[in-house]
């Protein structure tokens, strides 16, 4: 007799150990999110954004019967589809786990510009995190000083807002940055378009029992 498969709830693909880290802060946080506990595999697509945009339904195909829900996670800046709305190329990825089986339990979050725009929330935490001294200025105000942009709170180029505050402070660029800001940082403060799709997809899957 055959024994039965037992599927974990959910698996992720991610292009980089940054955001797997961040992924798995946020999906430790059942509470803020408002889902029950899951049980999550992570992997991370050696091909980085361009690699899980071509061939993510291929790398999660040997997941369709072990896994409940598949996650797709990349950047718009660098997947090779720059051009392309955030929309359209969740759309493209999410078709293409169709055609593998996945149907409508895979879900794409195509981040835009890039990973780092959630570590710009207004949270107080974020500075901390990043190591700015309190009696320093305000961070925001020096990203100012320095050339930098704003759409609100968060600057223009985030990726190269948070490189040039590492440098200042001479830490490292790191994934633990990513997870411990993921552990802190109030969730119902971010309003990206991309973390909302995520938020809405794990309510939908995993909804509070």
């Amino acid at each position: 007799m055959t024994a039965a498969i037992v599927q974990k709830d959910l698996v992720v693909l991610t292009a980089d150990k940054n955001a797997q880290f961040a992924l798995r802060g946020i999906l430790s946080r059942g509470k803020a999110l408002r889902i029950r506990s899951i049980a999550a595999d992570f992997h991370v697509h050696p091909g980085r954004d361009p690699g899980v945009l071509r061939n993510a339904q291929e790398f999660l195909r040997a997941f369709v019967r072990s896994h409940r829900h598949a996650l797709v996670v990349l950047d718009r800046e660098g997947c090779g589809q720059e051009d392309a709305a955030r929309n359209e190329i969740e759309t493209t990825i999410e078709q293409a786990l169709r055609t593998t089986g996945w149907g409508e339990r895979g879900r794409a979050i195509v981040i835009d510009p890039e990973l780092d725009i959630w570590v710009w929330s207004d949270s107080p935490h974020v500075a901390g995190e990043l190591g700015w001294l309190e009696s320093g200025p305000a961070l925001l105000t020096w990203l100012r000083e320095q050339g930098f942009g704003f759409a609100g709170r968060k600057p223009d180029r985030p990726k190269e807002a948070l490189e040039t505050v590492l440098r200042k402070v001479r830490r490292p660029r790191s994934s633990a940055i990513y997870k411990a800001l993921a552990d802190k940082v109030g969730l119902s403060r971010c309003t990206d378009q991309a973390f909302e799709k995520l938020r809405t997809t794990l309510q939908v899957w995993f909804s509070e029992e």
